[in-house]
């Protein structure tokens, strides 16, 4: 049966890029379905290009950078203001929209604007910005659609005062204090980012330690340099509730403690974005987390359905999302590969920064 491609690509992050480039260059017909506004996926809008420019601009801005060489007060800019933060952030994001745009184009792969959903194993149909519909067939699928931020039902966001990792890319003011739910990387790195903009931070965890998977020696540094900033850890710690008020919110705690704060930043882990993908009809399901199993190979349980990027899990990295689209689509046209032997470098954009390969003591 003649489908209208050989491969589609469901999200156009690091893994669904690599994936249709690597498909187009052994000859096949491939498409990639992603909304116009989310070209490039999570890790271009909302994930690691703007954390990381932010992060860039902080540095800059405050001077942090140059402070060895001009001492411990040199500031570039006093008064610093969101605008200042995210005019270098959009900026950035527009240029790696472009280029994304340019490589699929350049490597003859067809960018269908729309949110996908399964119609059948082979089917999905893509719903316009303006509301027309189309289905296309492909002989091979792959979803990369990516993640979203968690969001507890029991927490009450507003994107002003109680805030999920991407409402705070969209802030239009710079909080004196903050409180961070969750000590996790997203957490950590805002943490250190606004404490060295000079806001008061708060993070509380549930867990003994943050970052549990680095080594204890580097956390210790890492822990130094942000108490240095002024964060206050409140570990070993569990949120019952986040009360909004006019001049801010208040966290509750398990242990009856309650800390005012003009904002809450909750970083509560990532969900998988595959709710509305309509799973169901290609045979597949998600765990509770949104989550796709696949086997070594990158499939599902679905043969000629793969999966790769944040959506299957650990490690969630945009250098590893690359790798597993490259070798999802070299199996899927019987290309024999070589996989990236070795453990992958992890790297953690605090203030400062972890670098680290391997295993830990």
């Amino acid at each position: 049966m003649q489908r209208d491609f050989d491969f589609l690509v469901i999200g156009s992050g690091p893994a669904g890029q690599k994936a249709a480039i690597q498909a187009s260059k052994l000859g096949r017909r491939v498409a990639v379905v992603d909304r116009g506004h989310m070209i490039g996926g999570v890790s271009i809008h909302t994930g690691t290009i703007p954390s990381k420019t932010l992060r860039e601009a902080v540095l800059y801005l405050t001077g942090m950078s140059q402070r060895g060489i001009y001492g411990q007060s040199y500031r570039v800019k006093h008064d610093i203001t969101s605008a200042d933060l995210f005019w270098r952030m959009e900026h950035v994001i527009n240029r790696e929209v472009d280029v994304i745009r340019n490589q699929l184009g350049r490597n003859h792969v067809t960018l269908i604007n729309g949110e996908g959903r399964f119609a059948g194993p082979h089917a999905v149909t893509v719903r316009g910005e303006n509301g027309e519909e189309r289905t296309v067939t492909a002989s091979k699928i792959m979803i990369a659609v990516g993640t979203r931020p968690a969001r507890p039902a029991s927490v009450e966001f507003d994107g002003t005062t109680i805030l999920d990792s991407d409402d705070i890319l969209n802030l239009n003011w710079i909080p004196a204090s903050l409180v961070v739910v969750g000590a996790g990387v997203i957490g950590i790195e805002y943490a250190s980012m606004f404490a060295a903009l000079g806001t008061r931070v708060t993070v509380v965890e549930r867990r003994s330690s943050l970052l549990e998977f680095v080594d204890s020696q580097v956390i210790e540094a890492l822990q130094y340099h942000l108490r240095d900033l002024g964060v206050v850890f409140r570990f070993t710690e569990t949120v019952t509730g986040v009360e909004k008020h006019p001049a801010g919110a208040i966290t509750h705690l398990a242990s009856g403690k309650r800390i005012p704060a003009d904002a809450v930043l909750y970083s509560a882990g990532r969900q998988g974005a595959t709710d509305t993908l309509d799973l169901e009809r290609a045979g597949l399901t998600a765990d509770a987390r949104g989550r796709i199993e696949v086997n070594a190979r990158y499939r599902t349980r679905v043969r000629h359905i793969y999966a790769a990027g944040d959506v299957i899990g650990f490690p969630s990295l945009a250098a590893s999302s690359m790798e597993q689209g490259r070798l999802a689509a070299a199996d899927a046209f019987g290309l024999a590969v070589q996989a990236l032997d070795g453990p992958m470098p992890f790297g953690i954009y605090t203030i400062p920064e972890i670098s680290y390969v391997g295993r830990t003591e």
